[in-house]
């Protein structure tokens, strides 16, 4: 053997990466937003009544606790009652027409139009979530707390990620103590960060009607964020089991009220503040988000909401949460799954790693969840990128290596077509009789880019390629790519609108300098 025989080929294969680098068209690329899922079915169509059946009975022989006046005064009108124990009732009947009226399919628009995307059906979109109070840092391997700067930042990251279709704030701004400072800072970073989809949260009601303020500001004037409402409110409206969060309930009526979608979110435990029985917990957030949907579609008819189940799961043996299992997997695919059954726009939570780091337990826990989750099609995946520890901790370098992996099972996703074209007798029988191989023929140029996805951020040469170029590992090119990123200020927001925000609102983010 000739040890110093080359070790790369050349020719061809360089033709091919500069063939594949060209950009295509949207509806080219191998993956985009909003491929259609569902092949993964976790329950039966008769388990799924069963769980739709018990959510009903749920609500209406147990009902809500602690609703606010708005709530309990378009249930009773429409056939529900306030009982003894001070619990909203909600007839089946009344659950019912709560489902009819629902918007079954709506745009969730970006601050760029072209980033929008359409939320329902079998639409199946990756993004990200949370409230991580923590960032990992790969240099020390240690976390600190996360900061305004953090959610500019990972929105920033996002922005750049062709695989993650939209953003919802990953990360608490713990440099903010005052919530109305928390809450207008968080919509600000974000809004600014990304031009993609985006949600946050708020603590009180008068900061949703002070943050739309700030939207139709940053969109040109007022009822300019009715008009093409970008945002869509993370509301954890509910204090499991089968009680409303009275302050953020107060958030939901506000967000009705000035037309901003909704992400109904009930995120209770199993085993702790939901049946540790994964079918009970199933059944007891349907029923939580079903109660959300129902008041808010007879306020107001056909109001964008998504049905977010996000039914976590305990680790038995210490009541910690578990947010990289198996059962969590499935859990959330049949999630999905049960809000398709009903019609409804669905989001779960998937991609909660329990490593503490971008490592390969982080890498199957993630994959296996996210793919079952985008199988089960589900049109909204939350979590699906970036969260570390079971969601206390957020990671920009994690962004990236999930961007890949979102490709991927996004890939997944789409599937296979099956056509005459693509059982390429032709092209096989003109290979037989010719080259002998494929590597130049045109159907294998022509689907390089249309067929394939090629990763970023992960490895795909020979082990001595590699170790030429510097023997990198994932979190090292992350790392790279990262500090790359974070040299980009996206700037989808005009200046003197920018100026007009910072002179009104508490705003700390220091405005770089892209003038």
């Amino acid at each position: 053997m000739n040890d110093e025989a080359p070790r790369r080929r050349s020719g061809g294969r360089a033709g091919r990466i500069a063939t594949r680098s060209k950009p295509l068209a949207k509806d080219d690329r191998p993956v985009r937003p909003g491929l259609p899922g569902g092949r993964f079915k976790p329950l039966t169509d008769a388990q799924l009544q069963q769980v739709v059946d018990t959510a009903f009975e749920l609500l209406e022989d147990v009902g809500m606790g602690t609703p606010v006046p708005e709530f309990v005064q378009v249930v009773t009108e429409a056939g529900g009652w306030m009982d003894e124990h001070g619990r909203l009732r909600y007839p089946r009947g009344v659950v019912e027409r709560g489902i009819e009226l629902a918007a079954k399919e709506w745009i969730w628009h970006g601050f760029d139009e072209d980033k929008s995307i359409e939320v329902g059906g079998d639409k199946v979109h990756f993004g990200t979530g949370g409230a991580a109070v923590l960032m990992y840092d790969p240099v020390t391997n240690t976390f600190r707390h996360s900061s305004t700067q953090d959610c500019y930042d990972t929105a920033r990251i996002v922005d750049t990620c062709d695989n993650i279709h939209f953003f919802a704030r990953t990360v608490v701004a713990r440099d903010r103590e005052d919530s109305r400072e928390l809450d207008l800072n968080t919509a600000f970073a974000t809004m600014v960060g990304t031009s993609k989809p985006q949600g946050t949260s708020w603590f009180e009601r008068p900061h949703v009607y002070e943050t739309v303020e700030m939207y139709d500001m940053a969109l040109g004037g007022e009822g300019e964020f009715r008009k093409r409402p970008f945002v869509c409110a993370q509301n954890t409206f509910v204090v499991p089991p089968l009680r409303f969060a009275e302050e953020s309930t107060n958030c939901m009526v506000a967000q009705v009220e000035t037309g901003m979608p909704i992400n109904l979110l009930s995120a209770g435990q199993a085993g702790a503040t939901s049946p540790a029985a994964l079918a009970g917990s199933l059944a007891q957030a349907l029923a939580e988000c079903l109660a959300a949907l129902t008041a808010v579609n007879l306020m107001s008819p056909g109001h964008p909401a998504v049905m977010g189940l996000w039914p976590f799961v305990s680790d038995l043996r210490t009541g910690a949460m578990s947010g990289g299992s198996g059962e969590e997997g499935v859990l959330n695919a049949a999630a999905g799954q049960v809000s398709n059954f009903l019609g409804l726009p669905s989001g779960c939570a998937a991609g909660m790693t329990d490593s503490k780091v971008p490592d390969a337990q982080a890498g199957y826990e993630k994959g296996v969840n996210v793919t079952l989750a985008g199988q089960a099609g589900t049109n909204l995946v939350y979590e699906s990128a970036g969260m570390l520890g079971s969601l206390m901790s957020c990671s920009l370098e994690a962004l990236v290596i999930d961007n890949d992996m979102l490709g991927s099972i996004n890939r997944t996703v789409r599937g296979i077509e099956v056509s005459e074209e693509t059982l390429s007798v032709d092209t096989i029988k003109e290979v037989v009789h010719g080259a002998g191989h494929f590597l130049g023929s045109q159907q294998t140029l022509d689907l390089m880019q249309r067929e394939y996805i090629y990763p970023t951020i992960g490895d795909r040469e020979s082990p001595d390629n590699w170790k030429d170029a510097g023997g990198k590992d994932q979190l090292e090119v992350a790392q790279e790519r990262v500090q790359t990123l974070l040299e980009r200020h996206p700037t989808h927001i005009p200046a003197d609108r920018d100026k007009a925000i910072r002179d009104k609102l508490p705003i700390v983010l220091e405005r770089p300098g892209i003038e």
